[in-house]
């Protein structure tokens, strides 16, 4: 059996987890997503209106950032997957040696340059290396949600202590961003050290301590043939893209297309705030009711997203970002709650045994970057198209009316198409506790 040796408390019972050890597993996310919340809400406008960067060039930094990100997803995989076990366990080195350096790409990626010709280059480089390094950081830590306990059950709380965090994390990353990069900088190491002193991986006996076992591309073919993976994966890939849409340009929309540039701090905290909130219900919705109803609590953004299009109000604003903020919950929660399930009806149908979990991790988060680099990509350049002067107070009309269309009608019929996608058909079912026992072995 493997050794569980933990510092602080140690589990009881069959899978069980202990309150101690889901906090440290949820607080080694909160930087990553720290960072991210910060760059998701005023990156763009940084860029725009501190740097002066022309909008086309910000399309570049932000399409090959995220490009960046999705295309170091299959390495991490591929490199995960062949790496050796230590005593930390195969994943824990990985987050652990990748944290300084992402702590420092995301330091100067706030800094602003003396020299004015290059900047786009600058900001394009150290936005790709981030992201990538975040992928180096991200993928190991979520697939460690497999190593925790073989109790479906334990994963999803531990799942949910991961977001309710994570969210509490975006809520730091937008009020953090206007004290200092340093800050943020900062919570890579606290978080990582908490994650190492109170998680150990689960050994696994019938992985190969070489880490040797099925082939990353041969791994990669099985699961992209994988039917409830693939539905999930093109299900989340709509909907995804639809939440960093909405992230992207609230603040836009509100400086140049409403009058509402005084509220976007109230707006952004409101959103994060019933977000953070909200995980925990979300959580006992998806075991009471289970993951395919839950799904339909994103459909609440649909209405209120094009409401703020239409009539952009201060009191219709603050409604609009708290229902907002629950469906983001949900949207975030979910295809990670589901993830593991799918990983294990896999392993179930296939007997191909553990080790497999950073490829399904690695490849889903790269189809949902890339198709985040496309949206973002293609609306920044349609911000182009309509004349967006980088600097300047007022906007033309044609800016405005293509704001509201990229926070209305844009993750609005992507939700839709994703949510359509995701109800099609069966879903995968969860392992009962034999088969969570067997897996485990």
């Amino acid at each position: 059996m493997g050794a569980e040796l933990l510092c602080l408390p140690q589990d009881s019972g069959a899978g069980h987890l202990s309150f101690y050890r889901k906090l440290c597993y949820g607080i080694g996310g909160v930087p990553n997503q720290v960072a991210s919340s910060a760059i998701a809400f005023y990156l763009q406008l940084f860029l725009l209106d501190v740097a002066q960067i022309p909008a086309a060039q910000v399309s570049l930094v932000l399409f090959g950032g995220k490009v960046s990100g999705a295309a170091a997803d299959p390495l991490a995989g591929f490199l995960i997957n062949r790496s050796r076990r230590t005593g930390s366990g195969r994943l824990m080195p990985w987050v652990l040696g990748c944290m300084p350096f992402i702590a420092l790409a995301y330091f100067f990626l706030w800094f602003l340059p003396p020299f004015t010709t290059l900047r786009g280059l600058w900001y394009t480089t150290l936005y790709c290396l981030f992201q990538a390094l975040a992928t180096f950081f991200q993928v190991p830590y979520t697939a460690l949600t497999m190593l925790l306990t073989p109790n479906p059950k334990e994963r999803d709380s531990a799942t949910a202590y991961r977001m309710t965090l994570e969210m509490a994390g975006t809520l730091m990353g937008t009020r953090l961003y206007f004290i200092a990069a340093t800050v943020v900088a900062l919570t890579y190491p606290v978080c990582s050290t908490l994650l190492y002193l109170g998680v150990k991986e689960r050994s696994d006996p019938s992985t190969p301590a070489s880490g040797q076992g099925v082939g990353f591309l041969a791994g990669l073919g099985l699961t992209v043939r994988h039917r409830p993976y693939l539905k999930l994966v093109i299900s989340f890939l709509f909907i995804s893209a639809a939440v960093q849409v909405e992230q992207s340009y609230l603040v836009l929309f509100c400086t140049h297309a409403s009058q509402l540039q005084d509220h976007v701090q109230g707006m952004v905290l409101t959103i994060l705030v019933s977000a953070v909130l909200s995980t925990p219900m979300w959580e006992w919705v998806l075991q009471r009711f289970g993951k395919r109803m839950s799904a339909l609590g994103i459909c609440a953004m649909v209405p209120f997203a094009i409401l703020l299009a239409a009539v952009p109000m201060v009191p219709v604003a603050y409604v609009v970002a708290f229902v907002s903020g629950l469906s983001i919950a949900v949207s975030l929660l979910l295809p990670w709650s589901m993830l593991p399930d799918v990983v294990d009806d896999f392993q179930l149908q296939h007997q191909h045994g553990p080790g497999l979990e950073t490829i399904f991790y690695s490849s889903y988060v790269f189809f949902t970057k890339l198709s985040g680099a496309g949206a973002l990509g293609i609306s920044t350049l349609s911000l182009d198209f309509a004349g967006y002067e980088s600097g300047a107070c007022r906007q033309s009309e044609q800016v405005v009316v293509t704001l509201k269309v990229l926070i209305g009608a844009v993750p609005t019929s992507m939700i839709l198409i994703g949510l359509c996608i995701l109800m099609v058909g069966p879903t995968p079912k969860v392992p009962s506790r034999a088969n969570s026992r067997s897996l485990g072995r």
